[in-house]
């Protein structure tokens, strides 16, 4: 789908599955270390220079600090710094909207957690950005990556808390160009080979992000295809440690087989599902959003996920023939992109079967 103007109020959501997420995302933060949150230094070689990305994370904990609140009232308490106390700034621009005094501590209502953004006052470099960006994560559901302006002009991922990406891993992307990324193989759209392509690519890309206003926030949408262990989500906070990500939202083992094994580029590499059904089968669709810091000018990526299972949307009157049509339409490469060799047949015989019923309903 193509991009278009995103309404400020859209910028992060929020639903009912947060608690459950987060106890997802935060189980990421603790096992996965650089894996769900990393911040790089300052790169300084002889061919480009790139600040790190340390001071946009910062700021971005301030504007989520910020916005939430005022977004979702009910959901976040905020204390602020007492008058008096210098304000916690960039380039000596206070992080506060307006002229309060910045936000010190935010409180997630329906988790409890409590996060004191003071604590960054006595950090500093990658330690205090990576502090910043563990705040992002357990705050919001979104993943984040964090663009940087380099002396050539194109955009570098000096920051992420990628905490469910499912089929991708930031350790592989992490430092790259922007235009590198998406050539290389996905963050998330597949592209042809060939020079031309490449070129037209690269430069589109360059040239929008140069040009993007802080005030003109950006929004696209994709989905994808999922194969999942369980049919059930885990409602209990204390269940055991392998049970928190039954539907695999943080690493879709099923489709690409393990995290730590699996070899950039080669995605849906896991062996056949011997429990592949139409129960197991999830769309799962990205709201990826692009919105510019004022202070620092780096480049916010969000990528809020969602997951709905293949049975639930068939019930859904002329939902199975559409998605049937839809799957049936990629283009070869988008379906080897997609995996659908993986799971076609499967999920085409069952949409087909709810299509001819739906057809059969009149």
């Amino acid at each position: 789908m193509g991009i278009r103007t995103m309404p400020w109020s859209e910028w992060i959501e929020l639903d009912s599955t947060y608690p459950h997420w987060q106890r997802v995302r935060k189980s990421r933060v603790r096992t996965r270390g650089h894996d769900a949150v990393r911040v790089l230094p300052a790169r300084e070689d002889e061919s480009v220079k790139v600040q790190g990305g340390a001071w946009a994370a910062k700021e971005l904990v301030y504007e989520l600090a910020e916005y939430l609140p005022r977004r979702y009232p009910s959901s976040f308490r905020v204390t602020r710094f007492p008058d008096g106390v210098p304000a916690p700034s960039i380039g000596g621009v206070s992080l506060a909207w307006g002229q309060q005094q910045p936000v010190q501590t935010i409180e997630a209502v329906e988790t409890g957690d409590k996060f004191d953004l003071g604590v960054l006052e006595g950090l500093d470099g990658v330690e205090m950005g990576e502090e910043a960006m563990r705040i992002t994560a357990g705050l919001i559901q979104e993943d984040v990556a964090l663009m940087i302006e380099g002396t050539d002009g194109k955009y570098y991922f000096q920051a992420g808390a990628i905490c469910i990406p499912g089929f991708w891993r930031m350790r592989d992307k992490i430092g790259m160009a922007l235009d590198d990324i998406h050539i290389s193989g996905t963050f998330h759209d597949p592209v042809h080979d060939g020079c031309k392509v490449k070129e037209k690519l690269q430069t589109s890309m360059e040239k929008f992000f140069k040009r993007m206003p802080v005030d003109k926030p950006v929004i696209r949408n994709n989905y994808f295809m999922q194969i999942c262990k369980s049919s059930t989500h885990v409602a209990d906070a204390d269940v055991e440690e392998e049970d928190i990500d039954p539907e695999e939202l943080g690493w879709s083992e099923s489709t690409n087989g393990p995290e730590d094994t699996f070899l950039h580029g080669h995605g849906h590499a896991a062996q056949p599902a011997s429990y592949l059904a139409p129960s197991t089968l999830r769309l799962r669709t990205e709201r990826q959003t692009l919105r510019r810091l004022p202070r620092t000018g780096a480049i916010v990526f969000g990528i809020r996920t969602y997951l709905f299972k293949i049975e639930e949307l068939a019930r859904e009157r002329g939902v199975a023939d559409r998605l049937a049509s839809a799957v049936r339409s990629w283009p070869n490469d988008v379906g080897v992109y997609k995996g659908r060799k993986m799971y076609g047949d499967v999920l085409l015989k069952y949409l087909d079967e709810c299509a001819a019923r739906d057809e059969g309903r009149g």
